[in-house]
């Protein structure tokens, strides 16, 4: 399945206890090639930045960084697994890891908008 992620936005419509996001971040992603960028923004997230390579079932290995609402930098790796909804829109199942704060691990699910 080749995703091409170019132009697309996404939200959170399930995230961990652990995690920052929230149905108000909206993830606006850019593609080149394999290589995949985004920024965000919104809940308790004043800015955020990823990037991610994705391979040839559209899955999507990152690294992100962000600044919350608390001024605190945070960091961490996530992947992320596609989904084709009925719809056409894209799906996807995260699992991820902060490396910074309190290292835990957590999932989420974000939705194409």
């Amino acid at each position: 399945m080749k995703i091409n992620y170019n132009g697309r936005s996404f939200k959170p419509v399930s995230t961990s206890d652990n995690g920052e996001t929230s149905e108000e971040t909206i993830f606006q992603y850019k593609q080149t090639e394999n290589i995949l960028s985004a920024v965000y923004s919104g809940g308790k997230i004043i800015t955020g930045n990823l990037i991610g390579l994705v391979n040839e079932e559209g899955e999507i290995e990152m690294r992100y960084h962000q600044v919350n609402k608390d001024g605190e930098l945070m960091t961490g790796i996530c992947h992320s697994k596609p989904e084709i909804l009925q719809n056409g829109k894209i799906r996807l199942h995260e699992t991820w890891e902060w490396t910074s704060g309190d290292y835990s691990k957590g999932t989420s699910t974000l939705e194409e908008i």
